[in-house]
């Protein structure tokens, strides 16, 4: 995708709750989703406005979820779907989970594997074109790269380091914060050191950067981190004119319980 600079959505959960625990609950399952990541955009569903509809019922809950377009890439649909269904899964006391994908022309494909718990392969057979592990590692890295190059662009706007000493830049150097959080979970998720004297610019393996060849490294790793954020303005505006007639604010994740609270 091309990017595309649009509103930016501000997805917000409303709903009714019959009780303190229905509440409780309730936020415990979009505290779940929240850890759901959008393999391409690096930002979590719920912060998208992927999260269409979170329902709980006497037997458990069903969540639908909704993408930007019809024709979303169909790994990165199932990725988001299976990663709802395992996070929920987790959550204590949470009964039968159901998660579907709702408005993309794979969505029977993919709803019926997810409860089949037929797995990537399963689901797609010969059209799966790699395994589901080797399509979230791609995306992984990416991840990484681009919060690499955030971290360094920010050490040099600071003064903090300089161009040429890029090379000998190690995690402890970095200020504490957000950005360098991110970086280490990045690292930590694609199986990286996070040791304070690791170097910050360093390859997929771990293995640090050559000082020659560190201009052409960071000029790529912008260019990733360039399209992953143009990708998530870009997709946020698709979603808010399929289902918010334009309007990004008004991306809502709607909320129902339907438990008895006898």
């Amino acid at each position: 995708m091309s990017a595309v600079a649009t509103p930016t959505a501000s997805p917000t959960a409303r709903g009714r709750t019959s009780a303190r625990h229905g509440a409780s609950l309730a936020n415990d399952v979009i505290a779940a989703l929240s850890t759901v990541m959008d393999p391409e955009l690096d930002e979590p569903v719920t912060e998208l406005g992927f999260v269409r509809s979170v329902a709980l019922h006497p037997s458990g809950l069903t969540v639908h979820l909704r993408l930007p377009t019809s024709f979303c890439s169909p790994n990165f649909a199932y990725l988001m779907v299976s990663d709802a269904q395992d996070a929920l899964r987790r959550v204590r006391g949470i009964g039968e989970v159901t998660v579907l994908l709702d408005d993309h022309h794979d969505s029977d494909k993919i709803n019926a594997g997810i409860a089949a718990d037929a797995g990537y392969l399963g689901t797609f057979g010969a059209e799966a074109e790699e395994s589901l592990d080797a399509l979230r590692l791609t995306f992984l890295r990416k991840a990484h790269t681009a919060a690499m190059e955030r971290c360094v662009m920010a050490a040099l706007t600071s003064g903090s380091v300089l161009q040429e000493d890029l090379g000998r830049l190690t995690l402890r150097d970095l200020p504490a914060g957000r950005t360098k959080e991110a970086l280490l979970r990045r690292r930590t998720d694609i199986g990286l050191g996070v040791a304070p004297s690791e170097p910050v610019v360093v390859d997929e393996r771990g293995v640090g950067v050559p000082d020659e060849e560190l201009p052409l490294r960071l000029r790529l790793a912008r260019s990733v981190r360039i399209s992953i954020e143009g990708n998530a303005h870009f997709c946020r505006g698709l979603l808010a004119t399929r289902y918010a007639d334009g309007d990004a604010t008004g991306i809502t994740t709607h909320i129902t319980d339907t438990r008895s609270t006898s």
